[in-house]
């Protein structure tokens, strides 16, 4: 018995060189005891047969919304909601545009714009396609949609050249369908909300107020929640880093924009909010580049950002049973954690020291303090990685215990 026993799995292949791939994703699948029924779209059908699919799967392949024999009981209907998750590998560029834009002029857009199921995407495409602006918008409008993500990866593609677009490996999008469908773990069936990176404030179209937040601790957080069985949302500020994989991920820029991401992310079971939001913003930035007038200064006058964590502790609906905070301090780390945590109404305030010489701000390594209203716990300096996996395990243990 294997987690994926007994699930069914409706395996979408787009028109790419790495549908191939998805010949033995099915074999992965299968292995794993789920059943996969699939849908080729006609530029799959350019690079394997609906037979090489029907051979593997043990059930016939479907490929025209117009077939006379599924339609005479609506069979793109069934084929919605007959199914545990639905999963599109690969996911090319046109598929991903098709479903942003909620199109449905062939099988496979239409069973996607008609369903309510899960939805994982395996993209894969040309590292300018990938990375072309359409792209990257139809990504967040999916993402926001609550599209599933696995990969791509970085890699050598068919036209010879290198960058990410590479599909997931079978084994990575067999990993992320196992995590969705049948999640296990202390963090099973939870949704989790991990909040990452800086905000940047604009002050002009080319300049904005930042910090020097890397990310790296918010999305190993959101990694390792995702490790231990969770749903996760990741709303990420400006970073350098990659989405990982299998976790859905909401690229913002500014501290009201996040505030809004987190609100519509919710309901949601545990709130870990790593972020490091800019406290102020510039209340009169300017629609155009602000230029240089005889040595004068520009007179910024600045007004104060939204309060996330406090503005989502409060909240009387949806708020999250288990709320956690970072304090980020320089100096009386531990003093300055406990009055956050009694001013903002979180649960648990993660504090550390980000003063210049820890190297803690861009660093792969952190230490940290659990505040609760009842204990300080101090942890050795660790990797980002090992507090991520510490953190996410008192986590589990508080909701197993029946706390905070």
């Amino acid at each position: 018995m294997t987690a994926l026993s007994g699930k069914r799995i409706l395996l979408v292949i787009g028109g790419g060189i790495a549908a191939y791939k998805s010949l033995d994703l099915i074999r992965r699948l299968r292995e794993r005891g789920a059943s996969v029924r699939c849908i080729l779209t006609n530029g799959a059908q350019a690079f394997i047969t609906p037979l090489a699919a029907s051979a593997l799967t043990g059930q016939r392949s479907h490929t025209d919304l117009f077939d006379r024999e599924d339609e005479a009981d609506i069979g793109h209907i069934k084929l919605a909601r007959d199914a545990d998750l639905i999963v599109v590998a690969p996911a090319t560029a046109n598929l991903m545009a098709k479903m942003a834009g909620g199109h449905a002029d062939d099988l496979a857009s239409t069973v996607l714009l008609a369903t309510t199921l899960p939805i994982l995407i395996a993209p894969a495409m040309n590292v300018r396609m990938w990375l072309h602006p359409a792209t990257q918008r139809n990504l967040k409008t999916l993402q926001a949609d609550g599209v599933h993500v696995v990969g791509p990866n970085d890699g050598a593609m068919a036209e010879a050249e290198f960058g990410p677009g590479r599909m997931a490996e079978p084994l990575e999008i067999a990993a992320a369908v196992e995590r969705l469908v049948a999640p296990s773990g202390p963090l099973a069936g939870k949704h989790v909300i991990v909040t990452s990176g800086p905000t940047h404030e604009p002050i002009d179209p080319v300049r904005y107020i930042a910090n020097r937040s890397s990310g790296k601790q918010g999305h190993a957080i959101a990694r390792a929640a995702a490790e231990a069985g969770a749903r996760v949302t990741l709303i990420s500020g400006p970073v350098t880093l990659p989405d990982p994989p299998g976790i859905t991920t909401v690229h913002v820029e500014s501290a009201r924009e996040m505030l809004q991401a987190v609100e519509q992310a919710l309901p949601a079971d545990v709130g870990i909010f790593a972020a490091a939001v800019a406290d102020w913003r510039v209340a009169n930035a300017g629609e155009q580049k602000i230029k240089k007038k005889d040595g004068a200064l520009p007179n910024l006058s600045l007004t104060e950002n939204p309060d996330i964590l406090a503005t989502i502790a409060r909240r009387t609906e949806n708020r999250p049973p288990l709320m956690v905070g970072f304090a980020a301090e320089t100096e009386h780390v531990i003093e300055h954690a406990k009055q956050k945590l009694a001013r903002k109404g979180c649960d648990l305030i993660v504090a550390n020291d980000v003063s210049a010489q820890t190297g803690v701000m861009g660093g792969d390594s952190n230490t940290v303090h659990l505040v609760s209203t009842s204990d300080v716990e101090t942890w050795p300096t660790l990797s980002k990685t090992d507090v991520a996996k510490k953190l996410v395990e008192r986590l589990g243990a508080m909701i197993e215990g029946g706390t905070p």
